[in-house]
């Protein structure tokens, strides 16, 4: 069973006493490729970075997430720009809106998001997506491109029926997490997940973060990581009443055409 994490977020400094073993822990567990989430100008240099040390194994997006979107100038632009000129950077983003949050002001934040659809809409590479708490001001920025982007995904989906089938509708990709262990938070995505077609699911772990609840044990330091999303595939595999393999399987072509990744070596 071949997995790919779509978005493990490596370059946390949570990682950076034992990265090396954390790889090597996912490629026991059965993970063959990943990519790094660039979500600010300091991270994104740092998960291209990263990627270029492990070759066919690591790839990274490059973007600023709504939380930082005060940082997005002309500068910040530029300097993601040139990020994008590497064959490595696969996706645009992490790019969208978050209302639950408010870090950065909203009109901050839609600055920063048209940007980064412009971007894509150039270089046409995949979209890598988050929302929360935004959805119809995220749709209204996202037609104003209608017709002028390449494939997207909304990564770590946690939404309501609506939101998925909205999504769905735009033949747009979702990316399912751990998030759906969470029985206070994620029960619902339960039944959602069942129809999601086998060729728009995706699966991460947003590692260090959402770290599964029906893991046993629990790690004693709460932090997640890539090795557990095999963990994340049998639950959803049972909820969409399929066998694990074919799950992993139909998730992994899925992201191979999504991301344009060659085979893993």
């Amino acid at each position: 069973m071949q997995l790919i994490d779509i978005g493990a977020n490596l370059t946390h400094d949570s990682f950076d006493r034992d990265r090396d073993a954390v790889l090597a822990r996912a490629r026991e567990a059965g993970v063959v490729q990943m990519v790094i989430t660039g979500a600010s100008r300091e991270h994104s240099p740092m998960a291209l970075a990263l990627a270029r040390q492990h070759p066919g194994f690591l790839y990274a997006t490059a973007g600023v997430h709504p939380h930082h979107a005060v940082e997005y100038t002309d500068e910040c632009d530029a300097e993601m720009r040139a990020l994008h000129a590497h064959a490595e950077v696969v996706a645009v983003g992490e790019c969208g809106l978050d209302y639950f949050r408010d870090f950065s002001p909203r009109p901050a934040q839609h600055r920063a998001f048209e940007r980064q659809l412009q971007l894509a809409a150039e270089n046409g590479k995949p979209l890598f997506l988050h929302q929360r708490d935004a959805h119809a001001d995220f749709m209204a920025q996202m037609k104003n491109f209608e017709g002028k982007l390449g494939p997207a995904v909304v990564h770590c989906f946690t939404g309501e029926r609506q939101e998925l089938f909205d999504y769905l509708d735009q033949d747009w990709y979702i990316g399912i997490t751990g998030w759906l262990c969470d029985e206070r938070r994620g029960a619902h995505l339960r039944e959602l997940v069942k129809h999601i077609p086998a060729d728009r699911l995706m699966i991460e772990t947003d590692a260090p973060y959402l770290l599964p609840r029906t893991l046993k044990p629990l790690p004693k330091d709460r932090r997640n990581e890539p090795m557990y999303l095999s963990h994340i595939i049998e639950e959803l595999a049972r909820d969409r009443g399929e066998d694990v393999e074919i799950t992993a399987a139909h998730a992994t072509a899925a992201t191979r055409t999504f991301f344009r990744l060659p085979d893993a070596a």
